[in-house]
């Protein structure tokens, strides 16, 4: 675990709400019970809880929504969050959420995002860039790996990218609102935008022109796919050809076929696909054909908070598990570079950073 932890790493598939600390949601929620608005005695114990199961997961989830239509709580979850990924040594992170519109809150989507920028405003702990926010000169800002392994800087420093997600619950019209918001905070840190939500909930076509509008604009798209087993669905995405893929847990050959052709990276979320019941056990995840083949993949936490992991947990459980070691995860992470959605410069520096650090961490 040490040297997972050591490690400098990406992610690329974190969902804000889903990575609330537990001390925090937990004093949330104990805050709502004293205002009558949940009995806290129902959620108490398996806030508590590490190794929750699939249903208590989901009373989580339930609890957040509750909470996450408050500005305040929102500013507070997005500040502690990116400090919790910068301490767990993530150099870059793409974190994405779902614009929240809430009349009776007297919160917007817009209003929303602002709550999440004042929140990624506020972190103190950590020198934070936006990714659309250097400066043409980075090299005032330019650590090593070997700097924050080792802490030779003052200040840890992280790249965060905001992806936008239109949930399967939306309407054409809401979905369009998402990728318009998106484009107009292109120049405050959104990078991207995602499909995600029940997968059992919408239809492909229904997010279609959406999505195609986000592509004529050159942002680019992550999509969850093949959460359930919908071949139609899958092959539409596959075919729809996003920038990335999510978990691709249910796969028939025919799509793992095309998948590879298309050399389409996918984003591994080994404990969530366990914890959900999409895999039976991390024993048989594809994960170990997709390495094997040399397939583009990155491993990620999908919800480190509601999951109780953390992306040097997913790493040190990949080796264990697969056998991979310490330059082999190192060089899948630097790889992952090519296919974050930041601006060329914010990848010529990563590479910069991770050249510079493997012998580092080989030494560790």
């Amino acid at each position: 675990m040490e040297w997972c932890v050591s490690m400098p790493k990406i992610e690329l598939h974190a969902h804000l709400n889903g990575s609330i600390r537990d001390s925090t949601l937990l004093k949330l929620a104990r805050e709502l019970g004293e205002k009558g608005a949940i009995n806290f005695p129902d959620v108490e114990h398996v806030i508590l809880k590490n190794d929750r199961s699939f249903k208590e997961v989901f009373k989580l989830f339930d609890l957040i929504h509750i909470l996450t239509t408050d500005h305040k709580i929102v500013t507070r979850m997005t500040k502690e969050v990116i400090e919790d990924f910068a301490d767990d040594n993530v150099v870059y992170l793409e974190l994405r959420t779902t614009p929240k519109n809430n009349d009776s809150k007297g919160m917007s989507k817009r209003s929303y995002m602002e709550a999440v920028l004042e929140g990624i405003r506020s972190v103190n702990s950590v020198e934070v860039d936006l990714c659309h926010k250097l400066k043409e000169d980075t090299s005032a800002h330019s650590h090593t790996v070997d700097d924050i392994c080792n802490n030779k800087t003052r200040r840890k420093k992280i790249y965060v990218g905001l992806l936008l997600s239109i949930d399967r619950r939306e309407t054409t019209e809401a979905a369009i609102e998402t990728v318009k918001l998106a484009l107009e905070m292109r120049d405050l840190g959104v990078v991207g935008i995602d499909l995600s939500g029940n997968p059992v909930i919408g239809e492909w076509l229904t997010f279609l022109p959406a999505l195609e509008f986000a592509k004529e604009q050159g942002l680019p798209i992550t999509l969850h796919c093949g959460e359930v087993p919908n071949p139609d669905e899958i092959r539409a995405m596959l075919n729809f050809l996003p920038r990335r893929i999510g978990h691709a847990c249910c796969f028939e050959d025919d799509e793992w076929n095309l998948l590879k052709r298309l050399k389409i990276p996918v984003e591994i979320c080994l404990t969530s696909n366990i914890i959900t019941e999409t895999i039976a056990s991390v024993d048989v995840h594809h994960f170990a054909d997709l390495y094997k083949s040399n397939h583009p993949l990155i491993l990620c936490t999908d919800d480190c908070g509601v999951f109780s992991t953390s992306i040097s947990a997913e790493y040190a459980l990949a080796s264990s598990t697969f056998g991979i070691g310490k330059r082999e995860m190192f060089e899948m992470n630097d790889r992952a570079i090519d296919f974050i959605f930041a601006c060329d410069r914010v990848k010529q520096e990563l590479k910069t950073m991770f050249a510079s650090g493997l012998s580092e961490l080989l030494n560790l």
